[in-house]
């Protein structure tokens, strides 16, 4: 039971197409961060029972008592900077970006105030072509440029790929050949404190190994759930090697934080996604015993259950765990196919539905979607470990659009806090844009997506946008308003619905 893709490979280069055949014929799970407004205009049918109330996921405004809270919260900065394979094509975010040959990018983002920055010390860029074959020049660098404009960075070594070219995902030695690659790293630079070894494991393997969107494209759940194991046991065993060097390294465990709902009669399938998305952190936090749901289906899909019992006995503290949350982070599954668009039709192998993303459907009163919830529902499981959003982002949008997600993210942060959480930080991402993350990166169009600053404005130097005016209010202490603001976000407004509510009759109104 798995939500997989169409979505095909670029040509690579023989004249032929790599097909990314999907396990299941249901559609992708959405570009990160989109923010195209559907064009859809769905038909008026009589099974409409679920969407005749007040849709949950409409919340309103934020409560102005909370917004004091938001001081104790610190403001972070990420530069997206995956590299990855597609077929036989290796994208890479920091050199089609441009950051590769921009250190002065560096000192526009100190000056906004960010306390911290997710920046890469990718293996891939280190030791590309041998193990243990490092070159530093570029890290040294750019890291020291770092250092003395104060800002901290939390260092990441694989970000959605696999590793250079010589290892895989699926290599049994990769968990141990990264290892040996972070404790070179922190040798090197053993300032750093805090550290990412993999980057959203689970939502790696997803599109690697579910979904057939990455390399190897795997897209059945025995090739996920070994893709998932290798990556968090590479998690596990780097920090070891880290902590060998800096004994109070911390790990910043990222991971995209998302749930699924449906009509009921597809519950059977949302369950299973909403526990599946759990399991890289259950992992990494010695959750995943014998008696986890997900046990059997680990040893079934090839996992060891030595390895599986050497997460129960490491300690992954000190720890932050870092959410990542997008518009199309929450999808909602109607077995109803004739309300949406074909695209979005796909299913199970048992059932046929359409896969929506979330905030397009108004779902009853007892659901709702958002940061808060989401967020509410990490603190709950999660308990007494600290947090941190470490992705706010929404993607091609007007400005004011990009400032209303990550005020709402800043002040969901701010209202946990307040009543008990401990979230440590927000992080804007990513401050100098990103390139083809609307088709996740598996067509090679140049489709540009603005952050903090527009990297490809005609001036020819980097542009602040207005989030960066309100990067540099938070960071400040004070409270971003602008008159942009006063409406709500698309995600927020009636005409977002691809299916519109019912109209409530005369009797319903009494």
């Amino acid at each position: 039971m798995t939500r997989s893709a169409n979505l095909k490979a670029p040509d690579d280069g023989s004249g032929g197409r790599s097909q990314l055949a999907p396990a299941d014929q249901h559609p992708a799970p959405g570009p990160r961060g989109d923010c195209v407004e559907a064009g859809w205009s769905s038909p008026v049918l009589d099974d409409l029972k679920a969407l005749e109330t007040e849709p949950a996921n409409d919340l309103g405004s934020t409560e102005a008592a909370m917004r004091r809270a938001s001081t104790e919260l610190e403001l972070w900065g990420g530069v997206e900077c995956t590299v990855l394979r597609v077929g036989d094509m290796w994208r890479d975010q920091l050199r089609e970006s441009g950051h590769y040959d921009r250190i002065e990018d560096l000192d526009a983002v100190a000056g906004l105030g960010f306390r911290k920055l997710r920046y890469p010390v990718l293996w891939e860029h280190v030791a590309p072509e041998q193990p243990g074959e490092c070159d530093w020049g570029w890290h040294d660098e750019r890291l020291a440029r770092l250092r003395a404009l104060g800002l901290t960075p939390i260092a990441g070594l694989v970000h959605h790929g696999g590793g250079p070219h010589y290892t895989n995902l699926l290599d049994p030695n990769f968990p141990a050949m990264l290892a040996e690659q972070a404790e070179r790293t922190a040798r090197r630079y053993p300032w750093i404190k805090s550290w990412t070894p993999v980057n959203e494991p689970l939502t790696t393997a997803r599109f690697s190994g579910l979904y057939g969107h990455w390399f190897p494209h795997g897209t059945d759940e025995a090739t996920f759930l070994r893709i998932l194991v290798n990556e968090c046991r590479a998690v596990m065993l780097a920090m070891r090697a880290i902590r060998s060097v800096i004994p109070d390294a911390e790990l910043v465990q990222t991971e995209d934080l998302g749930k699924t709902f449906s009509t009921p009669h597809l519950a059977y399938q949302a369950a299973d996604e909403n526990e599946r998305r759990w399991l890289s952190l259950d992992l990494l936090t010695g959750r995943i015993g014998r008696e986890h749901p997900w046990w059997p289906r680990l040893v079934a899909a090839g996992a060891p259950e030595a390895v599986l019992e050497e997460f129960l006995g490491w300690d992954p503290q000190p720890m932050v765990i870092g959410f990542n949350y997008y518009i199309t982070s929450e999808r909602f599954l109607d077995h109803r196919l004739a309300l949406y668009p074909q695209h979005m039709h796909g299913g199970n192998g048992r059932d046929a539905y359409a896969d929506i993303e979330a905030a397009r459907v108004p779902l009853p009163p007892h659901e709702g979607t958002g940061w808060e919830p989401r967020l509410r529902e990490a603190w709950e499981r999660y308990g007494s470990i600290p947090l941190s959003i470490t992705e706010a982002h929404i993607g091609w949008c007007p400005e004011h659009e990009q400032v209303r997600w990550f005020l709402e993210a800043w002040d969901a942060a701010a209202r946990l806090r307040a009543e008990g959480a401990d979230f440590r930080a927000v992080t804007i991402w990513s401050v100098l844009g990103a390139v083809d993350w609307n088709s996740l990166l598996t067509r090679q169009t140049g489709h540009y997506e603005p952050g903090v600053f527009d990297m490809r404005h005609p001036s020819g130097e980097p542009q602040p946008r207005l989030i960066a005016e309100a990067a540099a209010a938070i960071a400040k202490g004070e409270r971003f308003e602008h008159p942009l603001l006063e409406e709500p976000g698309w995600w927020r407004r009636e005409d977002r619905f691809l299916v519109p509510p019912k109209p409530a009759t005369g009797a319903d109104a009494a």
